[in-house]
């Protein structure tokens, strides 16, 4: 196999990024420490070297001390008065092209309104919307257009500014213009699109199209770089990677593998360094040379087997003997035949004993032959992996989950062998096993898995246990809302707590917990009751299957405090309650736990009250008597003055 690997000329760091890094790295140089207003740029690799070096990035300039650098995204223009207010020293490192297009609708939109061809939550947008004097709305489609112009009709009728997001793509931003022009009469339009950004995707457009496969380096959360992953993959398979630890060496081969001559293309955002590119190149390059050595290898072993004929060949052989290191056999003929440990079985968690016993009639293949001393070596591992194979073929046909063993951890994911010992590689991202955690953990385990990818040529086989997992996921998912009912009860797990609930696990199904449904008593956050990790008794108030929402109460009826009232308490009886809040029309007072009763403005004393706060205060206790229970409602009135007996009218008696 031959390949040809080209690098985009355009790809790589853009004259503002270069200019944004080289002001920080300055900075930080020479003052030891400074601060960004959020990631400088969107890669991780160069965001964590700028870490090294002194740099911090921030999400609000007040986390910020000393110095705080703008990035070249821009940010609004009530950001940097927010900067000067706290006296934080500026550095500003806005990208030259953002700042033009801030003049642009900074000096434009108090007459008009103004339209941003971009992603509305892009910090660029974001920048670009707070220089806007009156209205501004952002669209990133032709369809969020239509939605606008559809809902507000009055946007634009009078003036209209349009510009673009420095990154935006080319052919977006043609459609949209066409579309504003027919849509808005008095509109002017601002081509504010780097010429960076339009000269590295038509380079994009144009490489991709004339290559078999296309590497799109840049960061995850970088738009300019997303942009390119959809013009390429839209003319060629395309990898969309961060750096080379994404390349995914086995589809690499896989896709590869079907053609002789390969035209590889790799170009990057503008926020990726040129050494990340380099090494995607170096290492695309060990990809290549390795698949064409594999070529050559199989070549060399089909000469062999015109050569050797026995070699290759499947036969039945009888286990006479096993022993902890192999199994001898016999084949029918005068060799003595024997099967090593390795050869037995591909799970790694297996003896020569547990595999076979003697008398067992199995099928082999012949891996080498010394007629001269008279032994043949055999392998059953490779007959079990053909047999393996179709059963594979046959799982991903019927999307059927397998079992197998994790039997080695590789370069890029794990190496999992099945229960019919074909080998399948599982790649990192597809193991169930997070980020954080390590690969090893699952090392001679058994798991489920799915059937992604089968390349029969090459006897390769790509699986997924996150699949197989996430299809258990699901059908738990199915039966429990097939099942579920209103009041049917649950004991779950607290996942996560908000001010207004929790969030409790049912079995792979969250539902919510409102403050109000924790408990009869009244509280301020549910931290009071409940903690992350707690088990609650729940049981289900109401549920939408369609928005997968489920609402829980922990309030047991058996608990209603209403219901220990009304044991206790009639109208007319007399009980010393506790004041818990004053309002201007009265105080609310406790009566038992749960239950509250209201004594009003004009039921505090015999004489005329105008300040409640002045008679009574949270925390006091009082004598009151219950004037009214209205049980369909839930309140009780309750009286202070009913209990008073007026004063004996005295004379006053002169000295």
């Amino acid at each position: 196999m031959t390949a040809e690997i080209t690098v985009a000329e355009s790809a790589g760091f853009c004259f503002g990024v270069k200019r944004a890094i080289r002001i920080t790295e300055e900075a930080a140089e020479k003052l030891g420490r400074v601060f960004t207003l959020g990631p400088l740029i969107h890669n991780n690799d160069v965001i964590l070297d700028l870490e090294r070096k002194g740099v911090t990035a921030v999400s609000d300039c007040s986390n910020a001390e000393g110095t705080i650098i703008v990035r070249s995204h821009g940010v609004p223009k009530s950001v940097y008065d927010q900067i000067a207010k706290i006296g934080l020293t500026l550095i500003d490192a806005t990208c030259p092209f953002v700042e033009k297009i801030h003049r642009i609708v900074e000096e434009n939109s108090e007459d008009g309104d103004v339209l941003i061809a971009g992603d509305s939550s892009h910090p660029e947008v974001i920048g670009i919307m707070g220089f806007v004097k009156g209205k501004v709305r952002a669209v990133n489609s032709l369809d969020e257009l239509n939605a606008l112009i559809e809902k507000e009709k009055s946007f634009g009728e009078n003036k209209l500014i349009v510009v673009a997001q420095t990154t935006f793509d080319l052919c977006k931003w043609a459609e949209l213009q066409k579309n504003i022009k027919k849509h808005y009469t008095n509109v002017k339009i601002f081509d504010t699109i780097c010429s960076a950004t339009a000269i590295r995707q038509e380079e994009a457009e144009r490489l991709s199209k004339e290559c078999d496969l296309m590497l799109v380096v840049g960061g995850q959360h970088s738009s300019n770089s997303k942009k390119l992953a959809d013009i390429c993959s839209a003319n060629c398979p395309t990898f969309f990677v961060e750096n080379a630890s994404e390349l995914d060496r086995d589809r690499l081969i896989s896709l590869l593998s079907s053609n002789n001559d390969v035209k590889i293309g790799i170009t990057a955002g503008a926020s990726t360094p040129a050494y990340i590119i380099k090494e995607v190149h170096r290492i695309m390059s060990e990809i290549i040379k390795d698949e064409a050595m594999d070529a050559e290898f199989m070549a060399a072993l089909d000469q062999m087997e015109r050569v050797r004929v026995y070699t290759g060949n499947r036969v039945k052989a009888t286990v006479v003997a096993v022993n902890k290191t192999e199994a001898v056999v016999d084949i029918g003929t005068k060799h003595s035949g024997y099967i090593p440990a390795e050869e037995l079985s591909a799970n790694p968690n297996l003896t020569p004993e547990e595999v076979v016993k003697v008398g067992d009639v199995i099928d082999c293949i012949v891996t080498k032959i010394n007629d001269a001393d008279g032994y043949v070596y055999l392998s059953k591992k490779q007959v079990d992996a053909q047999a393996g194979m179709e059963k594979i073929l046959k799982a991903k046909e019927e999307n059927a989950t397998v079992k197998g063993v994790v039997s080695a951890v590789v370069k890029g994911g794990v190496i999992v062998t099945s229960e019919d010992g074909a080998r399948v590689f599982v790649p990192a991202s597809q193991s169930g096993v997070s980020r954080a955690g390590k690969l090893e953990d699952i090392l001679k385990k058994e798991v489920e898995f799915k059937v992604i990818e089968v390349n029969e040529g090459r006897g390769r086989v790509v699986g997924s246990i996150k699949a197989a997992e996430r299809e258990v996921t699901d059908a738990i998912k199915a039966k429990f809302w097939e099942e579920l009912e209103v009041g049917k009860q649950f004991t779950g797990e607290v996942k996560s707590m908000e001010s207004y609930g929790v969030f409790v696990d049912l079995g792979g199904v969250d539902g919510m917990v409102h403050s109000t449904e924790l408990t009869w008593n009244r509280i301020k956050h549910p931290k009071e009751v409940v903690a992350i990790g707690d088990k609650l008794d729940v049981y289900v108030k109401s549920f939408d299957p369609e928005k997968k929402r489920v609402s829980l109460s922990a309030k047991r009826p058996e608990d209603n405090p209403w219901t220990k009232f009304l044991a206790e308490y009639k109208v007319g009886d007399v009980a010393k309650v506790q004041i818990v809040s004053i309002t201007p029309f009265g105080a609310f007072a406790q009566i038992v736990p749960g239950v509250d009763g209201l004594i009003h403005i004009s039921q505090i004393a015999l004489e005329r009250v105008t300040n409640v706060a002045q008679v009574l205060s949270v925390g006091q206790e009082v004598e009151v008597k219950i004037t009214e229970i209205d049980e369909e409602k839930s309140r009780v009135s309750l009286s202070i003055k009913e209990l008073l007996t007026p004063a004996e009218e005295t004379e006053e008696v002169a000295e």
